[in-house]
């Protein structure tokens, strides 16, 4: 009798796909489960929001489905690669490929150029570089004469176009996105989401991003409504007011 157990399949049409995943930080009086045996069927080609109250689990949530860290429990799948079953090495061959993250800081090398810096991900990753693909990232996002500059010769919103350039020069099957606009006003913020809506629609992406703002939400296909580590409803086309209610809702929810 074989008593091999299968391993479990994601399910076909996701970008993204969590089972039980599970992260708990501390121990004992002390622990805190962000997040808590959540179950996540991302579709493709959709801008996929998520909010909810601080201390929600939404940060950790995405830093999960990036791989960027490590689930107590559960599984995730980038399509059909099941990522948490892989070593750190494999791990982060796979991420560099597959999966791109715009981070709210940035993240840049200030020492290096704006070109460099997109250009960075195909070197670690020993991917070739493809011109035509930078091109037309650099005119989608309207950053030509910011490609010779460095990160801090360049404005809040400029450098977020160029990070964005950067999570999606490697053709990554899914982006994710840590309040995006945090840092930025309302005109750039507007530019950014419309950039990543396109990526959607034109380029065959799929995002998830973490905000507060109900503005950038309802840029959005879906919003999910996360509390206490789980995902207590969705809205789907969202409008501001919308996601107003459902945050108003999660207000008695959040413990």
């Amino acid at each position: 009798m074989d008593d091999t157990t299968a391993s479990p399949v994601a399910p076909e049409g996701n970008a993204l796909t969590a089972r039980g995943l599970t992260k708990t930080y501390g121990s004992g009086d002390a622990s805190v489960t962000a997040v808590d045996h959540v179950d996540l069927d991302i579709p493709a080609g959709v801008l996929t929001a998520v909010m909810g109250p601080s201390g929600s689990g939404k940060t950790t949530l995405v830093h999960l489905l990036a791989g960027l860290d490590r689930p107590d429990s559960g599984d995730v799948w980038v399509g059909q690669d099941q990522i948490t079953a892989l070593k750190d090495k494999q791990l982060a061959k796979v991420r560099g490929r597959i999966v791109g993250f715009v981070f709210q800081g940035f993240n840049l090398l200030q020492t290096m150029s704006a070109r460099d810096n997109i250009l960075l991900p195909l070197r670690l990753n020993g991917i070739e570089r493809d011109d035509a693909w930078l091109d037309s990232l650099v005119d989608m996002l309207g950053i030509g004469r910011e490609l010779d500059r460095k990160p801090f010769e360049m404005s809040g919103g400029q450098q977020q176009r160029v990070a964005i350039a950067r999570a999606l020069i490697t053709r990554p099957q899914v982006v994710l996105a840590d309040e995006p606009t945090g840092n930025l006003d309302t005109h750039a913020s507007a530019e950014i989401l419309s950039h990543l809506r396109q990526s959607c629609r034109e380029l065959g992406q799929s995002v998830v991003m973490v905000t507060h703002d109900p503005t950038a939400a309802s840029y959005a296909g879906r919003v999910l409504l996360f509390a206490n580590g789980r995902v207590d409803g969705h809205i789907t086309d969202p409008t501001p007011d919308a996601v107003l209610a459902g945050l108003d809702a999660l207000a008695g929810v959040q413990r």
